[in-house]
């Protein structure tokens, strides 16, 4: 078929997780770095209401990205179980669906949320001056959702048949021409915040493009012929699977959304503008987990289609090990530097202190919850859909929630900032308990094939 699946059956599985983990952390990483680089480039050479403005923007953005990687991860999951089957049909069937899918997804909501725009962005927590910048900006980012949702589906295909190269040169092209268009529109030629959004939607054509020629490599190779054509059965499965995903990622949104609402009537702009800045900059420790755990769910799905539990347990084994180190780096980096990294995004000395102090409080627990995300990205990679849907909402939406709404109402903006070291604890506990039945199932699987092989060996 042109492509073979020595990078699962070969070698250690350390090493085919960091061939896995460096191009899905990158993926991530530009995902956010649009939204990223703009506020770097509004905050320095606009003004603090620009980031405010793209504040605003974040959860529509969140929720666009959120609906690509649902289809992208449903659809790798499927892909690399089904290379593991050799069930090259419903492999090709399959990319075929998430391609029509994404393109029916994503061309709807961008219509509704274009239609719909003032009250969207109102109901966001947009005051009156913030208000014309956001509606600028989502103005334009808008028209570059599609291309952004379709590379991500590409790219998560490719790192499912083990081409993590090409996804990686082609996110890196979206990355670094954002950086350069950014720097001429906003910084040279003074558009201000239309020039960061221009910028965004140019990059992600840019990398599409890209993508989609070196897809062209695995189209060939599997003798896919692109067309539009949705298989229902297909869809489905993909969205089930990948629905977990979608709520961990529309968890920020929505976290984002109510937040904003919340602190803007406690503590005004400049509420709105500190946890713009928090949640920018830590999103860089959430990348790392995803990514790492995301990287995990391929081999597992894998091995799982090739009943090789064996694998499965060692995976798993190393993926926690890696996860908690990396996430461990990152925190003490960013507890000691957190003055100077926040300080690269903020130039307003009012608001930088209480910013510094309140990402501090935010992620002074955050390595906690890396084992719920790879607690979540194994139960999909074995098709347990509810156990991973469970769990993906259990965090953000059941626990952060209300706690963040019950201590911003008795201590005001502090209380935000104290609710996601609460949430992260309760988090942790529940993850340390499904990842314990998890591997006991596992063990479970490994000894029964055992015996089976003890029994064989004796007939």
């Amino acid at each position: 078929m042109g492509i073979d699946d020595r990078i699962f059956t070969n070698g250690k599985i350390g090493k085919t997780l960091f061939k896995f983990a460096v191009p899905s952390v990158i993926s991530l990483l530009v995902a956010e770095l649009y939204n990223l680089v703009d506020t770097i480039f509004v905050g320095r050479y606009i003004n603090s209401k620009a980031i405010g403005a793209l504040t605003i923007a974040f959860p529509i953005q969140r929720f666009l990205i959120a609906l690509g990687l649902l289809i992208a991860v449903g659809t790798s999951t499927m892909v690399a179980r089904s290379l593991g089957e050799k069930n090259y049909d419903n492999l090709k069937k399959g990319i075929i669906s998430a391609f029509s899918l994404t393109l029916i997804v994503i061309s709807i909501v961008t219509f509704t949320i274009f239609i719909f725009k003032k009250p969207i962005i109102i109901s966001l927590g947009a005051s009156e001056n913030i208000y014309p910048l956001a509606n600028s900006y989502i103005s334009i980012v808008l028209m570059g959702a599609v291309f952004q949702c379709l590379g991500v589906v590409a790219s998560y295909i490719m790192t499912a048949l083990g081409n993590t190269k090409i996804t990686l040169q082609g996110n890196l092209i979206g990355a670094i021409a954002n950086i350069i268009i950014d720097y001429l529109l906003v910084v040279v030629f003074k558009i201000g915040i239309e020039g960061a959004a221009i910028a965004t939607v140019i990059s992600q054509i840019l990398s599409f493009t890209f993508i989609f020629y070196k897809f062209s490599y695995i189209r060939k190779a599997f003798n896919i012929k692109l067309k539009f054509k949705l298989s229902n059965k297909l869809a489905w499965t993909i969205i089930t699977v990948g629905f977990s995903t979608f709520i961990v990622e529309i968890s920020d949104a929505v976290i984002a959304a109510m937040l904003n609402n919340l602190l803007y009537a406690e503590g005004g702009d400049a509420a709105v503008i500190t946890v713009g800045v928090v949640t920018k900059l830590s999103m860089f420790m959430y990348i790392t987990i995803i990514g790492i755990s995301a990287a995990m769910q391929p081999i597992i799905a894998y091995n799982y289609g090739a009943s090789n539990f064996k694998k499965m347990r060692e995976a798993l084994r190393i993926s926690i090990i890696t996860i908690v180190t990396a996430s461990l780096g990152f925190w003490a980096i960013f507890m000691i530097f957190a003055k100077p990294m926040i300080g690269f995004f903020l130039t307003d000395a009012a608001i930088l202190p209480e910013a510094i102090k309140a990402f501090r409080i935010c992620i002074l627990l955050l390595p906690a919850i890396s084992i719920e995300y790879i607690t979540i990205y194994y139960y999909q990679a074995i098709g347990e859909s509810k156990k991973s849907f469970l769990l993906s909402i259990f965090r953000q939406l059941v626990v952060f929630i209300p706690v963040a709404f019950i201590l911003i109402k008795k201590i005001g903006v502090m209380g935000a900032w104290i609710a996601y070291p609460v949430a992260d604890v309760i988090a942790f506990v529940t993850a340390v308990y499904f990842i314990r039945r998890a591997t006991e199932e596992i063990e479970e699987e490994v000894e029964m094939f055992q015996d089976q092989d003890k029994s064989l060996a004796k007939a």
